[in-house]
């Protein structure tokens, strides 16, 4: 889906699951990894346990973030689809209090550099479409 933000600014939201849910990833080529939102996503696993990460992450304007690791049963976009998959987990929720003060769906993470460099990603506007290739 292609967002519009204001006059000439767009965001990309790809629809994707998790355990067979239904979830909105911003695809985001400026990011260097994939994270989900913390809060969001803690809903959809079976297991509820996650590991602190030490280190703090940086970016979404902050370098003081704490995050997590966990690990996700089953993540699909489309037909493409991962078992196992270690991802960050970070408090996106400034994000999405900006989404919903634009009157937009929030989102539940963010697809990043690590899946769409690995994966080849080709991404068409005019198509609104995301292919990743193994």
């Amino acid at each position: 889906h292609l967002i519009p933000l204001d006059e000439d600014g767009a965001h990309l939201i790809v629809d994707a699951e998790i355990n067979d849910e239904k979830i909105k990833l911003l695809i985001d080529t400026g990011a260097s990894k994939t994270v989900f939102d913390r809060t969001r996503i803690r809903k959809l696993m079976s297991r509820k346990r996650f590991k602190k990460n030490h280190a703090l992450s940086v970016g979404l304007g902050t370098s003081k973030m704490k995050s997590h690791y966990a690990i996700l049963e089953k993540f699909s976009i489309g037909e493409f689809a991962l078992e196992n998959f270690q991802t960050v987990l970070l408090d996106l929720s400034i994000v999405n209090k900006s989404y919903i003060a634009l009157g937009l769906a929030p989102i539940d993470g963010v697809l990043g550099g690590d899946i769409l460099n690995q994966y080849g990603a080709e991404i068409n506007y005019r198509k609104k479409q995301l292919l990743l290739f193994r």
